[in-house]
């Protein structure tokens, strides 16, 4: 279960100069060439089930992924780099974000996103082939540059192609696309793990590809062509300042995420370096008052990176945390996240409803309340006698206030964004979402280590392996996870507040 992204705006100029700050107005009268009928209709039908394709794909792979995650770096002898795993995918996909918002707006959605998928299916196979963990966590990088690109284009499809109106509608289809993959994902890639290995289930999924690739074509051919400009051509955009400042940011998450990873002296200097290239470069990236949650658009994406971190870097522990710590198989520490993906679609179902309209903001702060108090229930799977099940519960609660959080920005920004804008801010919009992942991840993983969390994971295979239980040396790693990301999504939840932009 991971984030769903959405996009809002700013103003033409904004692509070109990387400024992503949008007026706090409400651009509602500025939809797509009218059209009747649901996102079902005969209108909409074959753009709709072209990206429903595609974000299954999306989904799928995600629930696999994780399903096989704890396996996959115990056979490479990599558990030291678990969350580096995780956080090379978003690091990536930062870069790749601004890139397919300047592509998207310049060029249009198709090339970036076509692009983008055909990525995502080579860092699968270089996943899947890897020989150490060095080379699993390059094919997690190659992975994230494809789903920036993947993920923007469909957004500024979903701007371009679909009437406010229906936008809510679209939300919710997203997140219906959900369901299947995440109880057909966790099984199936338990099964292949156990019974052929967990590089079948990487190598697998770029068959699936080809689905979506057909859907899609057709339906994206239909929609209003973009004239490419002066500054159309490739090296224009790759050399467009919002690309060099999405670069800086790349590099100097991962340089941060290297140091954390190595403390000590020799780590002050990548670590200075880091945060030397991020820190200047993200201000400029994101809505100007994001990192102090100013009002209307800046609020709705500081929120976003809040939820989509926080979610992230939980759920990315779970699976280590049962099959660790409480010897559970593959197969059933990936099904302990499958409540999650269905309630996360219930959530998404219950926000498009019309009535709830004038409560979104509501909406969202309750989401992210909700996403906290799931944080807080999952470790208690630590203590003896606490049944397992209280890890899938728990998850059932946060997905459906992910559901209710997300789907609800992504209406609230779109419902402030022009048409023309929606590339250079959904690329906004995304990167918070990944920087959130990639920041917060990253400090679980310097958690984790810092309080023994290698040895844990070391001693909990050893002790399933012999005893069929793994024993719980080190609950304090765990722990530590799971209390900051409560923190942070509690946090978020004050965010709500701001939400509304001021009138006027």
């Amino acid at each position: 279960m991971t984030a769903d992204p959405s996009s809002p705006a700013d103003a033409a100029a904004a692509t070109a100069t990387g400024s992503t700050a949008a007026p706090a107005t409400d651009h509602r009268n500025q939809e797509p060439t009218p059209c009747g009928g649901g996102v079902l209709g005969r209108d909409h039908r074959a753009l709709t089930l072209g990206i429903v394709s595609v974000v299954s794909l999306i989904a799928f792979e995600a629930s696999a992924v994780n399903t096989a995650m704890p396996v996959a770096a115990r056979a490479l002898d990599g558990i030291g780099l678990y969350a580096f795993a995780f956080s090379a995918f978003f690091t990536a996909s930062l870069f790749a974000m601004a890139l397919a918002g300047v592509w998207s707006d310049r060029r249009g959605p198709l090339a970036p996103l076509f692009s983008g998928i055909a990525a995502f299916g080579v860092g699968l196979l270089v996943a899947g082939g890897a020989q150490s963990m060095g080379m699993f966590v390059a094919g997690r990088g190659v992975q994230g540059l494809g789903g920036g690109l993947a993920v923007v284009s469909l957004y500024v499809v979903v701007g371009r192609g679909y009437p406010e109106r229906l936008r809510p509608s679209v939300m919710a289809s997203f997140s219906a696309a959900w369901v299947v993959p995440v109880i057909v994902g966790p099984l199936v890639a338990g099964t292949i793990t156990e019974q052929v290995g967990w590089r079948w289930v990487f190598l697998s999924i770029p068959v699936l590809i080809l689905l979506p690739l057909a859907v899609m074509l057709p339906a994206l051919r239909k929609l209003p062509r973009t004239v490419p400009g002066p500054d159309g051509g490739f090296g224009r955009i790759l050399g467009s300042r919002r690309c060099l400042l999405a670069l800086a940011v790349a590099v100097g998450a991962s340089l941060l995420q290297y140091a954390g990873q190595h403390i000590g002296w020799f780590a002050l200097l990548p670590a200075a370096a880091g945060l030397a290239l991020l820190a200047p470069a993200i201000v400029r990236l994101l809505p100007p008052g994001t990192f102090r949650a100013g009002r209307g658009l800046p609020a709705v994406v500081l929120m976003r990176g809040l939820a989509a971190g926080a979610l992230v870097a939980a759920e990315s522990f779970i699976p280590l945390l049962l099959v660790t710590q409480r010897g559970l198989s593959a197969t059933l520490a990936g099904l302990s996240l499958t409540g999650g993906g269905l309630t996360w679609a219930l959530g998404s179902y219950a926000q498009s409803r019309p009535g709830l309209e004038r409560h979104r903001e509501r909406l969202m702060g309750l989401g992210m309340a909700l996403l906290a108090t799931a944080i807080v229930l999952v470790p208690l799977v630590l203590i003896d006698g606490v049944p397992v099940w209280i890890v899938a519960a728990a998850w059932t609660i946060g997905g459906f206030g992910m559901g209710l959080n997300i789907s609800s920005g992504g209406v609230l920004l779109l419902k402030l964004s022009r048409p023309e804008e929606a590339g250079s801010n959904s690329s906004s919009l995304q990167m918070s979402d990944a920087l959130g992942n990639v920041t917060f991840v990253g400090v679980s993983g310097v958690l984790f280590v810092a309080f023994g969390g290698g040895s844990t994971a070391a001693a909990g295979a050893a002790s399933t392996a012999s005893a069929g239980a793994g024993a719980v040396s080190h609950p304090a790693a765990f722990l530590a996870v799971f209390a900051a990301m409560a923190v942070v999504a509690a946090s978020g939840a004050a965010v709500a507040t701001r939400l509304r932009p001021k009138a006027g």
